[in-house]
């Protein structure tokens, strides 16, 4: 078999064990979609039906003279933890930057009406 047929039928197992579970799980049926994507009728907490679409691929990597740079999913899971670091650390910055702000604004209030006091 050649790499293509190999990872063809990699995905089609993977396909076929995730619509066994979501059929048995959700008592519902799996529409397959395209050959690497199903998806699942479903219903959100007010009871509308909404879809749920599933993909799955086999990545190569990325290209480079003469073929490919495999793709490391263990490289992808870190560098996506990381930028999911990076962004809580922004967002506490910010949350911190945003407090300091509101006890300026509290200590400015304070003054005006301590100088507003006096000149009364």
């Amino acid at each position: 078999m050649n790499k293509a047929a190999l990872e063809t039928a990699l995905r089609n197992d993977v396909l076929a064990a995730i619509n066994a579970f979501l059929t048995e799980h959700y008592e519902t049926d799996v529409l397959t979609v395209s050959a690497s994507e199903i998806t699942i009728p479903i219903l959100d907490a007010e009871g509308n039906e909404k879809f749920a679409l599933i993909k799955v691929s086999i990545p190569r990597g990325t290209r480079c003279d003469g073929g490919y740079t495999p793709y490391d999913g263990y490289a992808a899971a870190e560098d996506y933890a990381d930028e999911l670091k990076e962004k809580e650390a922004k967002r506490a910055a910010s949350a911190e930057k945003k407090a300091m702000a509101e006890k300026l604004r509290e200590q400015k209030r304070a003054l005006r009406a301590k100088a507003k006091e006096l000149t009364e």
